[in-house]
């Protein structure tokens, strides 16, 4: 199937309120192109260096998502055009993307990345240092930064009882900060292989990529 057909039929299989963020880490312009002019306007990508030369040549209506880990020295080259990043995990990159967006007179979406899988490999906050920081005096001096929900990463597993279990936490964890941070509105999670059962946890934000571009290129160059 193409790239439109397959976008067509995940977009027709998600709820109104599920924001489809099309993954196209490691992709061409063209494959992306194909999905813009299929009426797909958000991507992610999880490097930022691919994000900025692709957002270079690629139409400025598209809404770029940083869904990786972000290395604090290279938040100054998506800060003039980010639209969302999903992995803020430490006091001390906040506020290194709000210094980065002041200098553009930006405000930036984040979403805190909450750690929700057994694999090591995986980054994110535990719910407790997450709280800390929406409680921090940092952040409330952080004016051009807007933490808007929660984002997680589920073990990458076939079992569906464990990653039914890890999605729940995550939305507990939601529904818990949204009492005192009104402003949240945006729960990311759930990929290609498990965006569904995320959806019927609360998800209301999916990252998919190999269902939509097909499998990534990871050759070298």
């Amino acid at each position: 199937m193409s790239i439109s057909n397959n976008l067509k039929q995940i977009k027709s299989s998600l709820p109104e309120d599920v924001t489809l963020v099309a993954v196209s880490k490691t992709k061409p312009v063209d494959d992306l192109m194909e999905a813009y002019n299929s009426g797909q306007r958000i991507f992610g990508e999880n490097k930022i260096q691919e994000m900025a030369e692709k957002h270079q040549v690629m139409p400025k209506d598209i809404k770029w998502h940083m869904i990786g880990h972000v290395q604090r020295n290279k938040v100054k080259y998506m800060a003039p055009f980010v639209s969302m990043i999903h992995a803020l995990d430490s006091i001390k990159l906040m506020e290194e993307i709000n210094k980065q967006a002041m200098k553009h007179n930006r405000v930036i979406d984040c979403l805190l990345q909450i750690k929700i899988a057994k694999e090591d490999s995986k980054f994110g906050m535990s719910k407790s240092d997450a709280l800390t920081l929406l409680n921090s005096k940092s952040y409330s001096e952080c004016s051009h930064v807007n933490i808007v929900g929660l984002m997680g990463m589920a073990t990458f597993t076939d079992n569906q009882t464990q990653l039914k279990s890890e999605f729940e936490y995550l939305k507990t964890c939601y529904d818990e900060f949204k009492t005192t941070n009104p402003i949240f509105n945006t729960l990311s999670m759930g990929m290609s292989g498990d965006y569904k059962l995320a959806i019927d946890c609360g998800s209301n934000m999916v990252r998919v990529g190999s269902s939509i571009f097909g499998a990534r290129n990871y050759t070298s160059n």
